[in-house]
């Protein structure tokens, strides 16, 4: 019976691994186009993995992804209001000789 479940498990290709860090360097070089496919990729992943994990392993590594949402969520709201904080026009001071 364990053999059975063993062959019906997907197994986690070297290749599922090399996806998720390319999308997660990607999004964190600043290129936000492909924060979906890190999602895709590291939802896959997680999903394969979960199989073989214990409960408490499940946990941490749920934890550990909400870590990482929110670093990459502070990340891109520093970067919006980096951009409108220099779209906005600097304002000229006006000083009067005299």
């Amino acid at each position: 019976m364990s053999t059975e479940l063993d062959q019906n498990l997907e197994k986690i290709l070297p290749e599922d691994i090399a996806r998720t860090f390319e999308s997660a360097y990607h999004v964190f070089q600043g290129n936000h186009d492909h924060i979906e496919d890190l999602l895709q990729h590291g939802g896959a992943l997680l999903r394969k993995a979960s199989h073989r994990f214990t409960t408490t392993q499940l946990i941490v590594g749920i934890a550990v992804l909400a870590v990482g949402a929110v670093l990459l969520t502070k990340r891109v709201a520093e970067a919006i209001d980096d951009e409108e904080a220099d779209e906005q026009p600097k304002k000229k001071s006006t000083r009067q000789i005299g």
